[in-house]
């Protein structure tokens, strides 16, 4: 049986591990542990990796957690300057970014990790990030309402800069409380994007000039907004537990839009709604709660048609994959709980795994870890070594001074 392409969707936590669900079935397929993820910190890289920010337990620092498709724990810890919570990345793979406490900006080259110079963006911590949907652009968003623009050449390839503001395209007041999400993408003009807030309202505006084009006002607060990639409408996650439907058609001239003019779905999560995204070609949305629930909605009918399970307490993050490759005739797993179909695997970076057993990737998992660990003892022996012929050639040394100085004196 051939493979066929499938859509993957991970949720996060803050408590617990990464879980993978088929975005089709439903079926949950793997987890990968091992990571403490705040809100917005989760992340697709490329075709190849996960990304995910982790806020230590114990010290409250802060790193991203690389992993591969077919492990479950992560390969590369990437140090950052300070604690980072939301995570864009470039569709190519290449770069990574993070958004710090500080208001700064962190960059990241996948997959050695090498960290460039940090962009202070913003006063208060970035809150979101987003990359436009020509990937020329980063857009970000802080908890102090504003939206900075700078363009992806300029951070990847400035060495130093002694004027932030010479990076910047835009730098915009965006909204009276903390920006929660910023999308660009299909149903909006690509010099434009919409952000969401703390304020309880959505907001169009120009990339061209910086200048607002609408505003929504909604009942609650606002945490993410998905757009319809077939139909010209969006969907919100509302603190209030809803899902909410607007129209990205304007029927008036009023810059401003009361709620009236939007639809909330009904049933309601029992907590705040964290994230929504698009899936099967438009036809299904998903919604992930701070409550632990993760709902499958039929979008044509605005009604809920399957529950995830999740073993959660509550999630921090909901994101959707795709370029993954299922066939019954293969096998997949995942060592300290392997989930369900048993017949999905995930094609990463010209990685052929399609004809393995579990067995055999497991033992593929098992030997990288002995050679990680072989490795880790060589180097260390390797470095016992010269610091022993470092202190011997001292010695070497001081005798030979020694000797020079008794010949002088005969």
């Amino acid at each position: 049986m051939s493979s066929s392409p499938h859509e993957i969707v991970l949720t996060s936590s803050p408590d617990g591990p990464i879980i993978a669900y088929d975005a089709s079935s439903g079926a949950a397929l793997a987890q990968f542990t091992g990571s403490r993820s705040p809100r917005g910190g989760l992340a697709i890289v490329g075709k190849s990796y996960i990304a995910a920010s982790h806020i230590s337990p114990t010290t409250a620092s802060g790193s991203v957690h690389l992993y591969n498709w077919w492990s479950s724990t992560a390969f590369h810890n990437l140090p950052v300057l300070e604690p980072v919570a939301p995570l864009t990345a470039t569709s190519d793979g290449l770069y990574l970014f993070a958004g710090g406490l500080s208001g700064s900006v962190h960059g990241i080259s996948i997959p050695s990790g090498d960290v460039l110079k940090p962009l202070p963006a913003h006063s208060k911590p970035v809150s979101c990030l987003a990359i436009s949907d020509d990937e020329s652009l980063l857009i970000s968003g802080s908890d102090d309402g504003t939206i900075v623009v700078v363009p992806i050449f300029q951070l990847v390839g400035a060495s130093g800069y002694d004027n932030v503001e010479e990076l910047i395209l835009h730098r915009f007041a965006a909204h009276s409380d903390s920006v929660t999400a910023i999308v660009s993408g299909t149903g909006l003009c690509n010099s434009q994007i919409i952000s969401c807030s703390l304020d309880c309202t959505c907001k169009f505006w120009s990339l061209l000039r910086g200048t607002l084009l609408r505003t929504i006002v909604f009942p609650c607060t606002i945490s993410w907004v998905a757009l319809n990639p077939t139909e010209p409408e969006f969907y919100v996650a509302g603190s209030d537990g809803s899902v909410h439907k607007g129209s990205l058609k304007v029927g008036t001239r009023q810059l401003v839009t009361q709620g009236s003019e939007l639809i909330s779905w009904t049933p309601k999560h029992s907590g705040a709604v964290v994230s929504v995204v698009m899936v099967n070609g438009g036809r299904n949305l998903i919604s992930a709660s701070e409550d632990g629930s993760v709902w499958v909605w039929e979008v044509d009918a605005g009604q809920v048609i399957m529950a995830l399970g999740n073993e959660m307490g509550s999630i921090s993050d909901l994101v959707a994959a795709t370029g993954i490759n299922c066939s019954k005739a293969n096998g997949f797993g995942m060592r300290n709980g392997a989930y369900g179909s048993g017949n999905c695997h995930f094609r990463s970076s010209g990685k052929e795994l399609m004809n393995m057993p579990i067995k055999k990737i497991l033992e593929m998992e098992d030997a990288l870890k002995v050679a990680a660990n072989d490795r880790n003892r060589a180097i260390d022996m390797l470095e016992s070594a010269i610091a022993m012929y470092e202190r011997l050639l001292e010695l070497i040394l001081k005798e030979a001074k020694r000797g020079s100085r008794n010949n002088e004196q005969w």
